[in-house]
């Protein structure tokens, strides 16, 4: 193992924690701020100023052939799908946003799989998806007739199109060719979904509603500092280096940490639903996850 295989395992120890974090900061954040303004401030904070912080060190800009593809992977990776997840946490509790996010590698080895080099679907892989979706209707026992309320709705469906957005985005960005430094490269991604998300809240007039509250300031401080200058750069780093799948592994840890933060600073309730789903999920994405590294193995003792 390499020094950068090192670094980029550290990265995603990094983001396995404090990913963990931000879906309560992000739910304390849009009790008194607009949702897409909100989003769109933590990154055009930490956007320039990793951007600065760069130039500074003297790392050389991206060629304009890349710009494109950054400005998009950007824009699928935060300006939609994190502002699709900050918009459904007004309704959504911090702990259940985080444990429905944990089907995260389904959708990455699915999509994978539809690429020449990616793995293939098979009776493992298969039964993984429908052990992890009857996970996640466990976890809605009890909260079934909410599901007709349309806010909580609206909410469900927000998380699911941030999924399906963000893995599409982390298999573009995993399988795009890329010499630029993967910092700077998480800098100009940020910047465009930013501003992407400044517009979006502005064009909405989130601007006549914008009245912060202590709680709201400390927590675009947070998620700037922790959740993007951290956590996304590890992000970026870690899937430069290692398998994506691998990566997206984070999502085990991720709601262990939202669900606990959740009962203890804002009294969300886990029920014997929750955990019960919780751990169905996990089995059925442990699954997946075995299904795709057997595939991966199987590929490269075949000769070319």
């Amino acid at each position: 193992m390499d020094k950068s295989e090192i670094k980029a395992y550290i990265a995603w120890f990094l983001i396995c924690i404090v990913w963990g974090t931000t879906f309560l900061a992000i739910r304390i954040g849009v009790e008194s701020l607009p949702p897409m303004l909100f989003a769109g401030i933590r990154w055009i904070i930490a956007g320039p100023i990793l951007f600065l912080f760069l130039i500074v060190l003297g790392v050389k800009l991206p060629p304009k052939s890349e710009l494109k593809h950054l400005m998009l992977i950007g824009v699928m990776l935060i300006g939609l799908a994190n502002g699709f997840l900050v918009y459904a946490e007004q309704w959504i509790p911090s702990g259940l946003a985080s444990l429905l996010i944990t089907t995260m590698p389904f959708w990455i080895v699915g999509m994978e799989s539809f690429l020449p080099s990616g793995p293939k679907f098979n009776k493992i892989f298969f039964v993984g998806l429908v052990i992890g979706f009857i996970g996640v209707a466990t976890i809605f026992i009890n909260d079934f007739e909410n599901l007709f309320e349309p806010n909580y709705m609206f909410g469900i469906l927000c998380i699911l199109a941030s999924i399906l957005v963000w893995a599409s985005g982390s298999v573009y960005a995993k399988h795009k060719r890329f010499e630029s430094n993967p910092i700077m490269r998480a800098s100009i991604q940020m910047i465009t979904a930013g501003i992407l998300q400044l517009i979006i809240g502005f064009l909405l007039g989130e601007h006549t509603k914008f009245s912060p509250s202590t709680n709201g300031y400390l927590a675009i401080g947070y998620l700037a500092i922790f959740g993007s200058l951290l956590g996304y750069v590890s992000y970026i780093y870690a899937i430069s280096i290692l398998p994506v799948a691998f990566v997206s592994t984070y999502t085990y840890i991720n709601p262990v940490i939202a669900l606990f933060l959740g009962w203890y600073f804002l009294d969300e309730k886990i029920g014997l639903p929750i955990i019960i789903g919780t751990i169905i999920i996990f089995i059925g994405v442990g699954l997946v996850q075995y299904s795709n590294r057997r595939d991966y193995k199987k590929r490269q003792r075949i000769p070319s």
